[in-house]
């Protein structure tokens, strides 16, 4: 893999970290799935964030994206186009894209402008009502950043489109093994209408290699519960991936 050196944009202090395998969850309002996984743990020591450098992993996303024949079969995935990818992905954080968030500094930043579209597939379990998505990005912005955005934000207010929700984001103490930096999250969609049948739980897993972001995420509508397996699963498969593009 080959890597240019470029500055990063700044981060947080030294962070404790524990690294694990752990699912991952996505938020299909353009499209569902889901995908299965495992893996280990290991203990990382604190590591200071402007040490981390942001190398350029070349490659295209889209020919680095884990494909359809390796997400497990129960779910049946596709790789979506670039306009539908983009959509889906604005959807993993539970926010999507012209919504209003209270706090407002709980809202997602908006996406870097890389000129690279996101890389998304996504797999489908109809009969658990459960999806699997796994997205490949480009950023700068190392986990770290992200752990630190998430803090006083557990829980926030979202309108969109006329509907309004709370969304409630724990962070795991352990996080996925393989990548440069990982972060793992429980994520809930409640909406004000329509019923527990409509609320949404997530098991997301995010990792960074160089600046390719690595998002995997396990969704369930109702009383249904993450795929943890199937985001390890898939998280490591997508590892394998770039570290090898």
């Amino acid at each position: 893999m080959n890597v240019a050196e470029t500055t990063p944009n700044g981060g947080p202090g030294p962070v404790r970290r524990t690294r694990r395998r752990r699912g991952v969850l996505v938020c299909a309002a353009a499209i569902t799935a889901l995908a299965t996984g495992c893996g280990d743990s290991i203990s990382g020591a604190p590591v200071a964030q402007s040490a981390l450098a942001v190398r350029h992993v070349d490659g295209v996303l889209a020919e680095m994206l884990p494909g359809p024949q390796q997400f497990p079969p129960r779910y049946p995935a596709v790789v979506l186009p670039p306009q539908a990818a983009a959509a889906a992905a604005g959807d993993l954080d539970g926010v999507g894209a012209g919504a209003t968030v209270s706090p407002a500094r709980c809202a997602p930043p908006e996406p870097e402008p890389t000129g690279e579209p996101p890389a998304v597939a996504v797999g489908n379990d109809d009969a658990n009502r459960a999806t699997l998505t796994v997205e490949l990005s480009r950023t700068t912005e190392q986990p770290a950043r992200l752990r630190d955005r998430l803090a006083g934000c557990e829980q926030i207010r979202v309108a969109r489109v006329g509907a309004e929700a709370t969304v409630s984001t724990v962070l795991d103490p352990a996080v996925p093994a393989g990548a440069d930096d990982a972060v793992s999250l429980r994520r809930t969609v409640v909406p004000d209408v329509g019923g527990p049948g409509l609320t949404q739980t997530m098991q997301t897993s995010i990792g960074q290699i160089g600046d390719v972001r690595i998002t995997v995420t396990s969704m369930t509508f109702g009383a249904g519960t993450p795929d943890n397996a199937a985001v390890d699963e898939m998280f490591a498969a997508a590892v394998r991936r770039v570290r090898d593009s």
